[in-house]
């Protein structure tokens, strides 16, 4: 069983972090974001010789900025681009910027926030969250 490392960064670090994983031969499993409370928290992760590791780090919750590793890294735009559109972070200098258009979500930045929001076809909200006002469903059997 492969133990997986994670080193934490800033975002400062991030490029130079990227680039040096680059020219080591990493290729770039995957990225993520996590929507918390006060920040967002982004993971990314490579693949050397079959041995994961990944670079983390911290956003505040507003205002959040990242700098593009898509000229290291061509696929990132996918995830970049994803990330902008479902959490509302900001990428600087991506190579093909879809300008918020990747996705197409019934609510704006739906993981850009840790507040409930309430899309138009929910019917019955979960447990401990506010209400969501919606309109009774059509009876289509219903006689006047």
């Amino acid at each position: 069983m492969s133990q997986e490392q994670i080193e934490l960064i800033t975002v400062d670090t991030l490029l130079d972090k990227v680039r040096a994983k680059r020219e080591q031969g990493h290729r770039l499993v995957q990225m993520s974001a996590t929507r918390l409370p006060d920040q967002v928290e982004l993971t990314y992760s490579f693949d050397l010789n079959s041995r994961l590791t990944n670079l983390r780090l911290s956003l505040p919750a507003v205002e959040t900025r990242l700098p593009s590793i898509s000229s290291i890294y061509d696929c990132a735009i996918l995830y970049e681009n994803e990330i902008h559109d479902l959490f509302n972070v900001k990428v600087d200098g991506l190579t093909v910027d879809f300008h918020g258009n990747f996705y197409k979500t019934a609510i704006k930045f739906p993981f850009g926030s840790t507040k409930v929001a309430c899309a138009s076809s929910a019917t019955t909200p979960v447990s401990g969250t506010a209400s969501c006002a919606t309109a009774p469903a059509a009876n289509p059997g219903a006689t006047k």
